[in-house]
């Protein structure tokens, strides 16, 4: 199987996505994984840039690397300038990294209007930056800015750049659409040229932008063409909309094209890798990302779960569990039985004992009122576990009510009071909160802690309120998500009501009667 060489920029190109800023721990730290999971280059930073970079670069060369190179990325050197002079150049060589990159300019528009310089001085600039690099031992990636805009301006020109840096001893052409505005039959066609007329002694890589949504289809044309290295970032993290995203590039280079990026037991570890540089990162991991999001397997309509039950494969494009991610079934308004059957397998429940039919009717009905269990697999557990013959519920409403007052001086305080029953004993409780719901939850672990001690451990880590129908105002539905977590598990469920206080109770009870089964 042919090998394409896998360079990250995640650590360069990814941090100019806005929302993102890494220290240098964080850096090392997806530096780490990224070579644990077989990339073979990882771009660090620019020296020249920032004080970050440079300490990033001064600790990597003090670490051992599985797999990966550490490149250092830099600009070739300035115009009237020789590159033992220049600034830059040194930065680059002073990162003793095994591998820079240099970026030169490929576009005539950017020779005159950006650099302002001669057309055939350009070239020298890039041939010059080249061979010194490789003079002082280092393997040398050359970024081809701007190439494809170039080559549909002047081909000649845009040749001759690229041709400047093989000559000169370039161990890697990259090619890369900078602005991200090419179609993938001009990249491929656009490569395929490239590749006959510098020859197969060239190796030719691709770095593409997301700008028209094609960096990654791009990315493929160019492996088709010829290209064997591909440049992106992990979850496609980049300067305006995103880079090439690795997480998809990958998996399709090598289970969809036959070639080998990185070992097949490691791809399996891609869903853990996109994860944790979000975590990192300070973002909410995407969970609509192809082949690593939540959702990428995840089925909502009742005809694919069915299909599914029979064939896994039916409505999936790949085995999940090749990138490290899991088939589940979404229960909603859309569900049909096959739904429930595979959600009720996998909470280690037998469907066979339990009114699927009855679920499936108070779902759509619920849902016609606003609840939305996609994400409260909390509470559709619990509907499930409800319907079996021989569930006894850990307790029982009786009733509650809650107030909330103004005092000179106390200022705005809540009382709730909750009646339950636990077996044949009767509960009555009164507590105090900052808000109704807080109150109404500090009542009803007052009630239960006696008989459940467990509950303590409880927390309710978030909660979150949805306006349906704003155009209702006050008289409107609402919505209650709650995420709740003990002893490192988590889940969610949900309740909607026109009166928030009974939506919050849902969720609340929900989630109280949901960890005593645990």
């Amino acid at each position: 199987m042919t090998q394409v060489y896998v360079y990250d920029t995640t650590l360069r190109d990814g941090t100019q996505r806005e929302g993102i800023s890494l220290s240098v721990d964080d850096k090392l730290k997806i530096a780490q994984k990224l070579d644990e999971f077989g990339v073979h280059y990882i771009e660090g930073g620019w020296p020249g840039s920032n004080p970050k970079d440079v300490e990033f670069f001064r600790r990597a060369a003090t670490m051992e690397w599985q797999h990966a190179k550490i490149c250092a990325f830099g600009s070739t050197r300035r115009k009237g300038v020789t590159p033992e002079d220049d600034a830059n150049l040194k930065l680059l060589i002073d990162a003793e990294t095994p591998v820079v990159t240099l970026v030169g300019k490929s576009w005539d528009l950017h020779v005159t209007d950006v650099l302002e310089a001669g057309m055939e001085e350009n070239l020298a600039m890039i041939g010059e930056s080249v061979a010194y690099c490789k003079a002082k031992g280092r393997e040398v990636v050359y970024d081809a800015e701007h190439f494809f805009d170039g080559y549909k301006a002047n081909p000649e020109y845009a040749i001759a750049t690229i041709k400047s840096a093989a000559v000169n001893g370039a161990d890697c052409v990259v090619l890369c659409d900078t602005n991200g505005g090419s179609l993938p039959w001009e990249v491929e066609e656009i490569v395929r040229d490239v590749a006959q007329q510098l020859g197969p002694k060239v190796n030719l890589g691709i770095h593409t932008h997301d700008d028209g949504e094609c960096a990654v289809a791009n990315t493929l044309a160019a492996v088709r063409a010829g290209a064997t290295q591909i440049q992106g970032t992990i979850n496609g993290y980049g300067e305006r909309v995103a880079n090439a995203n690795l997480c998809s590039a990958i998996p399709d280079v090598q289970l969809k094209m036959g070639k080998t990026c990185v070992p097949p037991e490691n791809l399996a570890r891609l869903t853990e890798l996109s994860r944790y540089v979000a975590e990192v990162a300070n973002l909410d991991h995407d969970d609509h990302l192809p082949f690593v999001g939540g959702s990428a397997f995840a089925h909502k309509g009742g005809i694919h779960v069915a299909a599914m039950l029979k064939n896994p494969l039916s409505y999936q494009h790949i085995e999940p569990e090749l990138v490290g991610n899991v088939q589940r079934s979404v229960v909603s308004e859309l569900s049909g039985r096959g739904n429930l059957v595979d959600k009720a397998r996998a909470f280690g429940l037998d469907p066979d004992s339990l009114d699927l039919r009855e679920v499936l009717t108070q779902i759509k009905q619920l849902e016609a009122q606003g609840f939305t269990f996609e994400g409260a697999e909390a509470s559709v557990e619990m509907m499930l576990r409800r319907t079996h013959p021989a569930y006894v519920p850990p307790f029982e409403l009786i009733d509650f009510s809650v107030s909330v007052q103004q005092r000179r001086r106390r200022g705005l305080s809540a009382e709730a009071i909750v009646k339950v029953r636990v077996g044949p004993k009767m509960m009555h409780t009164v507590a105090e909160g900052n808000g109704p719901v807080n109150a109404l939850d500090m009542a009803l672990r007052k009630a239960l802690l006696d008989v459940y001690p467990q509950l303590s451990s409880l927390k309710l880590a978030d909660y979150k309120v949805r306006i349906l129908d704003g155009e209702n105002a006050t008289a409107a539905t609402t919505r209650v998500l709650i995420d709740s977590v003990q002893d490192n598990r988590t889940w969610s469920t949900v309740g909607a009501s026109t009166n928030i206080i009974e939506a919050s109770w849902k969720a609340l009870v929900d989630s109280m009667e949901y960890a005593l089964l645990q």
